[in-house]
C-alpha cells in the first residue's frame, strides 16, 4: 500500500500528469507484488471504461461545445442581461443566472468557465469592474454546471456508486437553487460595499419580455398536463405542445426560449422514462444540433468539425483517467487499503456527523491534487462502504462529494477553472487565485448547508420516487 501510494505521490509532485501517475504507480505495485497477471490487469482497465453510464461522458461534451459555437451562450447572456441587468452589480449577477441556465446544457464547469464564462468576464472588464471581480465571480458560478442537472461528475459517481444517475440528477436542483441564492446574495453585499451599480437601465419592457420568456418555457409542461388530461396520449400531447412553441418561438422572436428548454427537454424526459440520463445526452446533442443548423442558423460545418475534434480530445482524457483510475482504485482494494482506513475512521468517531466534517476536510484537500473524474474513480471504493456503515445516503454523499471537489477546481495546483480564467483574463495563476478567494464564502456555506441538511438534496428525488 506504501509504495502503491508513495510512489503516486512523487510522480504527482514532480508534474507527472494525474493518468500517468497512477497507471505508473500501479504498473509498480504490479511488477513488485505480482498480485494479479498481466491480462487481469488489462481486464479491470478495460472494464472501467465498458460502462453505459459513461456513453452520457461524450455526447455531454459534444452539447456543451456545440452549444458554444451555436451562438446559444450569447443568447443566454442577453436574456440574462435583461433578467437582472438593472440590479446593482447587475453583470455579476447576470454571470449568475447565465450560469444556472448553461448549467442544464453543459454539465461541466470547464465548460460553463470557457464558454460563457469568457463573454461574461469580458462584459465586466467592458463595464469598468476590477478584473478580479469578473473572474471571483465567474469561478463560484462555474461550479453551478456539474450541480444542475445534467452532470458529467454525477454520471461518473454513479457508475462508480452503483446508484441511480437520475436521482442524482433530481437531488441536484435544489441544492444548485441554495448555491444560487447565496451567490445572488453576495454579490449585492459586494455591489453595496464597493458602490456597483446596475449595468442597464430598467426598462419594464425588457424585463416583460424576458419574464414572458420564463412563462413561456414555465407554461410548456402546463400544457402537455393539460392536454393529456384532455384525453390526448403523452407523447401527442408533448409533441403538440413542442410544435405550437417551435411556432411562437419562430413567429415572435424569442431570444433564448429554446435555450431554457434545453433542460426542460432533457429533466422531463428522464421523469417521463422517455429516455435513461445516458440516452438523455444523446437527446442534448440533437436538441443542440437543431438549434445550431436549424433555428438559429450560426453552426457551420467547420464549426461543427472544431467541436468534434474538441470532444474528442477532451473524452479521451476523461476515459485515460477513469482507465488508469480503474485498476489503481482496484489495487488499492487488494492491498487492504479501504478496510485500513474504514479501520481508523471508525476508530475515530461513531458519530456520522463528525465523520462528514472529516470527509469534508479530506476532500477540500484532494480536489486540490487530483482531477474530478480521478478523485472521484479513487475515494468512491474507499469511502462508500464507511458511507453505508454510518447510515448516510449514497445520493446525499454523492452531493457533497461533487460539490467538495468543483471548489477543488478552484484551486492550485491542479485547478483546471482556475488554469482557464488565469488564461481568459490575462492574469497570473497567483492573481487569480487570490481573486476567487472571497467567493469561496458561499460556496462554503452552501457545503455546510448541504452536508448538515440531508432534506435539501434528498427531498425532490423522494418526492418523485427515484429514492426512499
Amino acid at each position: 500500500m506504501l509504495l502503491l501510494i508513495g510512489a503516486f505521490l512523487v510522480l504527482m509532485l514532480v508534474g507527472v500528469p494525474v493518468a500517468v501517475s497512477m497507471a505508473v504507480s500501479s504498473l509498480l505495485y504490479l511488477v513488485f507484488y505480482g498480485v494479479a497477471p498481466d491480462i487481469i490487469a488489462a481486464q479491470r482497465m478495460i472494464a472501467g471504461v465498458e460502462s453505459f453510464p459513461l456513453l452520457a461522458v461524450p455526447f455531454f461534451i459534444f452539447a456543451g461545445n456545440l452549444m458554444n459555437i451555436a451562438g446559444v451562450t450569447g443568447r443566454i447572456y442577453s436574456f440574462a442581461l435583461a433578467l437582472v441587468g438593472w440590479m446593482k452589480g447587475g453583470l455579476a449577477q447576470v454571470n449568475i443566472i447565465g450560469s444556472v441556465v448553461f448549467a442544464g446544457m453543459s454539465g461541466a464547469a470547464l465548460a460553463d468557465a470557457a464558454g460563457i464564462g469568457t463573454i461574461e468576464i469580458k462584459a465586466m472588464r467592458d463595464h469598468g469592474y476590477p478584473v478580479e471581480a469578473a473572474v471571483g465571480v465567474t469561478a463560484a458560478s462555474s461550479t453551478l454546471g456539474p450541480i444542475f442537472p445534467p452532470s458529467l461528475p454525477f454520471v461518473i459517481y454513479g457508475m462508480m456508486a452503483n446508484v441511480s444517475i437520475g436521482a442524482l440528477f433530481m437531488a441536484g436542483i435544489l441544492p444548485g437553487v441554495v448555491m444560487t441564492v447565496l451567490m445572488m446574495v453576495t454579490v449585492a453585499i459586494f455591489a453595496h460595499r464597493r458602490g456597483w451599480g446596475s449595468d442597464t437601465p430598467f426598462k419594464l419592457n425588457r424585463l416583460a419580455a424576458a419574464s414572458i420568456e420564463v412563462a413561456v418555457v414555465c407554461c410548456f409542461p402546463l400544457a402537455v398536463y393539460i392536454l393529456v388530461q384532455m384525453g390526448l396520449s403523452l407523447n401527442i400531447a408533448v409533441g403538440i405542445a413542442l410544435v405550437v412553441l417551435i411556432a411562437c418561438d419562430w413567429y415572435f422572436d424569442f431570444s433564448a426560449v429554446m435555450a431554457l428548454m434545453t433542460p426542460i427537454i432533457l429533466i422531463g424526459g428522464m421523469t417521463m422514462g422517455w429516455f435513461t440520463p445516458t440516452e438523455a445526452a444523446m437527446a442534448a446533442v440533437i436538441w443542440s444540433l437543431f438549434l445550431g443548423l436549424v433555428r438559429y442558423r450560426t453552426m457551420t460545418l467547420a464549426a461543427l468539425a472544431k467541436a468534434s475534434f474538441d470532444t474528442i480530445e477532451t473524452t479521451a482524457s476523461v476515459l485515460f483517467i477513469v482507465t488508469a483510475a480503474s485498476i489503481f482504485a482496484w489495487l488499492l482494494t487488494v492491498s487492504q487499503a479501504a478496510q485500513v482506513f474504514s479501520v481508523f475512521i471508525t476508530s475515530l468517531t461513531e458519530n456520522k456527523w463528525v465523520f462528514l466534517i472529516l470527509v469534508n476536510i479530506l476532500m477540500l484537500v484532494v480536489g486540490c491534487f487530483l482531477d474530478t473524474v480521478a478523485a472521484i474513480t479513487i475515494l468512491v471504493p474507499i469511502l462508500l462502504p464507511i458511507v453505508v456503515l454510518y447510515g448516510i445516503d449514497p445520493v446525499h454523499f454523492g452531493l457533497i462529494m461533487t460539490l467538495n471537489l468543483m471548489i477543488g477546481l478552484l484551486h492550485p495546483p491542479l485547478g483546471m477553472v482556475l488554469f482557464v480564467l488565469s488564461r481568459v483574463a490575462k492574469l497570473s495563476v497567483e492573481r487569480t487565485t487570490m481573486a476567487i478567494l472571497p467567493w469561496l464564502v458561499p460556496l462554503i456555506v452552501a457545503l455546510i448547508l448541504i452536508t448538515f441538511i440531508p432534506a435539501i438534496t434528498l427531498w425532490l428525488p423522494t418526492q418523485m420516487g427515484l429514492i426512499r
